[in-house]
């Protein structure tokens, strides 16, 4: 969707160190992008900053954009443009500031403000994993099709964004959370503390009795493929464990949503650590008082980037059903099925194509109104 679309929207990484700002077309970059200080700590400086960066990237254009749209870290009034609450990596932010009015009332042109979470889930369900799927099933002759995805994003935090039927869910408070959810292992806890980047720094420094290692996921990836020096076994379990607790936060949120699952991300590097215990929470069982047994995921669970997988999702159980009464025969899939794949956009381009598609199906929403 909107892959061939000529109108320009202004797009903004917006991150506690630095703002990124560029301007898509037809889902793709058109111009170098410009990176600025953010001066988070600052709201006089933060809002000149991105009223300069805007401009700049105006003045490359050859036309007139139709929309500013971007993602901002934390919670916030979305639909009203209004930025607010806690904000670790804005704190001039905190007491709630009108950033979308105030950008509209400066460029003249709409302004759409989302949670990364949400535009990555988007961007994937518009233009990245949940079309790619729907096309490999396709040629592969399955009548099977999926319109709902829940995307995940492992990094500073957790986050998660949810479509449903082609469509963003943003909620009526803005706020579609997961991260919240009880740790499996500590419940007290959010679980936030077990799938994100503090959590793989701190398991691998509690199994090596080194809290204060200083390393980072991609040293910490690294010693567990072999190529730098340091406790392999423990790096190994440390994403594993990662892959367990956000498993068991991903089989509430799938239950609910019925949808595919894919996840973006630096950590997502390590997958192949990562992945193993993810699937296997997923694919994990329940009991009932009585003592029956039941999957946790009442959907089976594949793994979309293992080919074998794909090929067994994609075949289902088809069969033939006899209408009662009658010589007819229908079509029949009674399995239950949903799949797990990592982003091959990669959290951030997937972000942007979710703003731009955001901003256009807005404007065209708008349109058809009048």
């Amino acid at each position: 969707m909107y892959e061939y679309d000529n109108r320009v929207v202004i797009t903004l990484d917006a991150g506690g160190t630095n703002l990124v700002f560029g301007a898509m077309r037809a889902n793709k970059f058109i111009v170098d992008p410009i990176t600025l200080p953010s001066q988070a700590h600052d709201l006089d400086k933060c809002l000149a900053t991105m009223v300069d960066g805007f401009r700049r990237i105006i003045a490359q254009l050859d036309e007139k954009p139709v929309a500013i749209s971007f993602a901002f870290p934390g919670p916030a009034d979305y639909p009203n443009g209004i930025i607010g609450g806690y904000l670790p990596n804005f704190p001039s932010f905190r007491d709630g500031v009108a950033l979308g009015p105030f950008l509209e009332m400066t460029f003249g042109i709409p302004v759409f403000i989302n949670n990364d979470g949400d535009l990555f889930a988007y961007g994937e369900a518009l233009g990245g994993a949940l079309p790619a799927i729907n096309a490999r099933l396709e040629a592969l002759n399955s009548p099977k099709r999926y319109k709902n995805l829940v995307g995940y994003t492992f990094g500073t935090g957790l986050g998660i964004g949810i479509v449903v039927d082609n469509r963003l869910n943003r909620g009526d408070n803005s706020c579609v959370e997961t991260f919240c959810l009880k740790h499996k292992k500590m419940p007290d806890i959010i679980v936030e503390d077990g799938a994100a980047i503090r959590a793989i720094k701190r398991v691998y420094g509690e199994l090596t009795h080194n809290p204060d290692h200083g390393l980072e996921p991609k040293d910490i990836c690294q010693i567990a493929d072999g190529t730098r020096e340091g406790d392999r076994e423990a790096a190994k379990r440390a994403f594993a464990e990662m892959g367990e607790i956000a498993g068991d936060a991903m089989a509430t949120a799938v239950t609910l949503i019925d949808g595919l699952i894919v996840i973006g991300g630096g950590i997502t590097a390590a997958s192949k650590y990562i992945m193993p215990s993810l699937l296997k929470e997923l694919r994990s069982k329940m009991h009932t008082l009585k003592g029956d047994e039941l999957n946790r995921v009442q959907m089976e669970v594949y793994d979309l980037d293992d080919e074998t997988e794909f090929q067994e999702f994609a075949k289902g159980r088809q069969q033939t059903l006899k209408v009662y009464g009658t010589d007819r025969y229908v079509a029949y899939d009674p399995q239950k099925r949903i799949g797990v794949t990592i982003s091959k956009l990669g959290a951030s381009q997937a972000i942007s194509v979710g703003a731009y598609a955001f901003a256009l199906s807005q404007l065209d929403a708008a349109a058809a109104k009048e």
